[in-house]
């Protein structure tokens, strides 16, 4: 089911399966929206009950003015489960989505069931990164939101996977083009200010699973490896044929690793 609810003064767009004793939060990265998921989705709701929602700034769900802070956007995830009535829920981010998880996991804690992050790192902007959104968030304001859009959604497929996944890619360029571009602004400002979230990580009381592609050409294998190996017993899996959208790329293997460990997760690593 698909509805509106309102988290502090703006509307927030949701999907909610509704059924599954166990839930599942999945949060959709830079430039896309809930509908992401839609294909990832019919391999997992048969075992959990599957939550999505337009992060604030994104497709049909309001901004906070001037920046979606990763707490702001976190508190919006909080919202959201209070209003679908979940007490506890694995949270599974991609990217963008990833920062929002992870920022959720050191402000809610004990919300968590476990903790995904999919194609994700947990540090904060380097000057070059934050260099580049601010160059960014200037061609937006110059009304080329589009050119952007294209760019930065092909560049998260491995180039054997373009062909394959071109509807998915055409898809979401096509969606992406609507955003509002003061909201895509703000939640840049939001990734550029996030803070580093490392020590998060090292110090989670619950199960880890992060997800990598080999072929990705926003996150080198090299962070990758470091950022798998800061909590001990971490499932770091590396996707042989995947760019950073690995959920799209190779959807039967990460669908069928991410149900084995929410099912064998314990609910609290000792």
């Amino acid at each position: 089911m698909e509805f509106f609810t309102i988290s502090g003064e703006i509307p927030v767009h949701v999907y909610d399966s509704e059924k599954g004793d166990k839930t599942i939060v999945l949060l959709h990265g830079y430039l896309e929206t809930l509908y992401i998921w839609d294909e990832f989705i019919h391999l997992i709701n048969k075992e959990f009950r599957v939550i999505t929602m337009d992060l604030p700034g994104h497709g049909l769900t309001g901004t906070a003015p001037g920046i979606n802070t990763v707490g702001y956007s976190a508190e919006t995830v909080l919202r959201v489960m209070d209003r679908c009535r979940v007490e506890k829920a694995t949270i599974a981010g991609h990217s963008m989505g990833g920062y929002i998880a992870l920022e959720f996991a050191a402000r809610f804690p004990s919300r968590l069931d476990s903790l995904v992050l999919m194609h994700s790192l947990p540090w904060a902007d380097t000057t070059q990164k934050a260099e580049e959104r601010r160059a960014e968030m200037g061609i937006i304001e110059a009304g080329k939101l589009a050119a952007i859009v294209k760019k930065a959604v092909l560049k998260c497929y491995a180039d054997v996977n373009l062909t394959r996944c071109k509807r998915k890619i055409d898809e979401t360029v096509e969606i992406a083009e609507t955003h509002e571009p003061q909201g895509i602004i703000a939640s840049l400002r939001g990734m550029m200010t996030r803070p580093d979230n490392e020590s998060v990580i090292k110090n989670l009381k619950i199960p880890l699973l992060m997800f990598f592609g080999e072929k990705d050409k926003y996150i080198t294998l090299d962070k990758a490896s470091t950022a798998g190996s800061l909590l001990p017993g971490t499932t770091a899996v590396f996707l042989k044929n995947s760019g950073h959208n690995g959920f799209i790329e190779e959807p039967e293997v990460v669908s069928e690793i991410l149900i084995n460990f929410i099912k064998r997760a314990p609910q609290k690593l000792q």
